[in-house]
Formats: C-alpha cells, structure tokens, sequence
C-alpha cells in the first residue's frame, strides 16, 4: 500500500475514512485510510492544551463546590419549611376546633374548651371583634373572626413557605 504524508499535521484523520485526489474536478485516484501516525503537538501547543486543561478543571472543581453549597442550602431551607409548616398546622388547628366549638354551642365551662380557648387566644386575639359574629338564640356562634384569622395565617404561611423557596433556589447563570 501507499503512504500518505501531509506537509502540515491534520487532525481528525481516522481509519475507515476516504482520501480522495483530485486535479480540478478531475478524480487522479483515492483509497480506504487503515492506520494514522498521531500528530506530536509542539511543545506550545501541548502547554495550550495542558492550560485549557486546566481551567477546566478548575472551574469543574468550582461549580461542583458552588452545587454543594446549594444543596446544603436548599436542605437548611428544607428542614426550616418543615418547622414553619408544624407551627402553621397547630395554628390552623387550635382555630378550627375553636371555630367548631363555637359553632356547635359547646359549653364555656368545659375544661377541653377553656384549655382551646387559652392556647388558641394569641393567635385569634389580634382578629377579635374585627367582624361581627352572628348567632342563633341556641348559642351557636359562627365566629367569623375566627375564619378571617385562618385566612390571614394561610396567606402568611405561603409567603414565608415562598421566600424560603425563593433563598433555597437562587437562581444561577451557566
């Protein structure tokens, strides 16, 4: 078989690909390549590839870093919805049985509804009297406070729940 050499070295030459030679748009002949020589880089080629190299490689170290941090942020973010969320629960709770009580004319001198009334007095206590609670000659009270209280902590709720998003994924440019 016949040796090809190029003047100049030639990437991306592989075995299985074509040479083809031509004078103008006439073919003088071709052949199947079935072995390469690899192109020895000079010495300032070498020490581009082996800079650029480098930079890479830093800036895989950095980003891997940067998505720890994130993480480990997104995981603190985490755990501190999880907390806000329970507090949130037992808020809505203590109100809505408070509500229910009310509505079902359970009697004041109950020990279960003095103990809800105390827990539950913090949080209802800024809405008290803010609307009128109308009621039956029975005693069944619909507190609508009480429904504007629950509607308050909700609307509060997801906008702590959102800016806790919000710091666990900060966005980031590529």
């Amino acid at each position: 078989g016949e040796r090809l050499h190029f003047a100049n070295p030639e990437y991306g030459v592989a075995p299985g690909q074509s040479a083809v030679f031509y004078d103008g748009s006439r073919l003088l002949g071709g052949g199947t390549i079935v072995a390469t020589e690899a192109a020895v880089p000079t010495a300032t080629e070498a020490a581009q590839v082996e800079n650029l190299a480098g930079e890479f490689r830093e800036k895989a170290v950095d980003e891997v870093i940067e998505t720890e941090r994130e993480v480990e942020r997104g995981r603190a973010a985490a755990r501190v919805s999880q907390v806000v969320d329970y507090i949130f629960f037992l808020i809505y709770a203590v109100l809505v049985l408070r509500l229910l009580l009310n509505l079902m004319a359970a009697r004041s001198g109950n020990a279960f509804v003095q103990f809800i009334n105390t827990i539950s007095d913090p949080f209802y206590w800024p809405f008290k009297g803010i609307v009128a609670s109308p009621s039956t000659p029975e005693g069944f009270t619909l507190a609508l406070p009480i429904i504007v209280a629950l509607v308050v902590y909700i609307i509060l709720h997801m906008a702590i729940n959102g800016l806790l998003r919000m710091l666990a994924h900060r966005k980031t440019g590529i």
